[in-house]
């Protein structure tokens, strides 16, 4: 069992779409009867209808608004317990749903996202939930469709500060984010969709050369490594195998893959997801490839009986052998797989733990 992981049964949790939803239609019920309801069922893109409770509501000069806490379930969330609140009042004749960025919502600044700049940070699909749940109120009540609905999230710009929003170019506070509605533990679907949308922001401001880094220490080296600007870089985490694939219909000239030797071994495995639950360093994998570098019989049952990658690393760089860069070859190959786009260049490049190179693949296409 992945240490990272809860015991038991994992719950699942809502997004903060589906909780601006519930916020927006007790808001507009509470406008138009001045009733607020204890909860409210809203209709998720499967057609299922979860209740979500109304955890505050008032009423302003304008129209009315209402809270709801966000409940993540099991996943390890950010935003697992922040209030989302909606304010609703009158928009003009014919305008339909129009949106806003309350405080802790961002606004969308660069292009490349889902949202054109200028807009606030809520995704098409809370957008279209939100569209719904309001047309359900005014049946309910006969009120107007045309209204405009006001997203914030109580301390969303500090959180937000924990994201990667600031690098998207979404500012000021958090995105209101969720395809289903719902939250998978550990799915780590947020991850995925900041992967998809680093790359879309990378392609729309022109740039030829991207770089997905395992962790913080490998992409500060590769940004000083190339020089790269902070659009350039995509926190790929664990997440190699779906920041390639997102690569095939979205290309970028020229790819790089950077990360820790450990990491950088497990992707020469042929692994795709770098986490430990999906896979461990093959010690005996590694101790072939010292051995494929020229280590001696001592030095490759070293190899195989070590206790971790880094020892192996550096047993091999005192015996002279370029084992990074043989690990960095291997894993050419596994990425290049993922990729398989004859166009793009691509190169992976290893660094220890202090940030120091020690190896590298050519940059090359799938057809060199």
């Amino acid at each position: 069992m992945d240490e990272d992981l809860p015991k038991g049964p994992l719950r699942r949790g809502w997004t903060t779409g589906s909780c601006a939803t519930a916020a927006a239609k007790i808001a507009y019920l509470g406008w138009r009867t001045g009733d607020f309801p204890a909860s409210v069922p809203i209709t998720l893109p499967s057609g299922d209808r979860p209740e979500f409770a109304t955890a505050c509501h008032g009423t302003g000069a304008e129209g009315a608004w209402a809270g709801v806490i966000k409940d993540a379930g099991d996943d390890p969330d950010v935003t697992h317990g922040a209030l989302v609140i909606a304010s609703v009042s009158a928009g003009a004749t014919g305008s339909g749903v129009t949106f806003r960025a309350g405080e802790g919502v961002g606004t969308v600044t660069r292009p490349g996202l889902p949202i054109p700049v200028g807009e606030p940070a809520i995704n098409p699909v809370p957008r279209q939930m939100i569209g719904t749940a309001i047309d359900e109120a005014a049946a309910e009540t006969g009120g107007p469709r045309d209204v405009v609905v006001e997203i914030g999230i109580r301390g969303g710009a500090e959180l937000a500060r924990k994201t990667l929003n600031p690098r998207l170019g979404i500012v000021g506070g958090l995105s209101v984010l969720g395809t289903t509605g719902i939250v998978v533990p550990f799915s780590c679907a947020a991850w995925i969709h900041t992967i998809h949308r680093g790359i879309d922001v990378a392609r729309a401001e022109g740039l030829t050369h991207v770089a997905g880094a395992t962790g913080s220490t490998s992409e500060a080296a590769v940004q000083k490594l190339y020089g790269l600007p902070e659009t350039a870089l995509i926190d790929m985490g664990d997440f190699a195998g779906g920041m390639l694939k997102y690569l095939r219909g979205h290309p970028v000239a020229n790819v790089t893959v950077a990360g820790g030797f450990a990491k950088m071994t497990k992707l020469g495995q042929g692994l795709l997801d770098l986490h430990s639950r999906s896979g461990r360093v093959d010690f005996d994998w590694l101790a072939d490839r010292v051995a494929e570098a020229g280590g001696d019989a001592d030095l490759v049952a070293r190899a195989r009986s070590a206790n971790t990658a880094s020892l192996v690393l550096d047993e091999a760089a005192r015996a002279g052998l370029a084992i990074g860069d043989l690990v960095a070859d291997h894993a050419w190959r596994t990425a290049a797989r993922a990729l398989r786009d004859e166009a793009m260049a691509l190169e992976i490049v290893v660094f220890d733990r202090q940030g120091t190179l020690v190896g590298r693949s050519a940059m090359r296409t799938l057809k060199d």
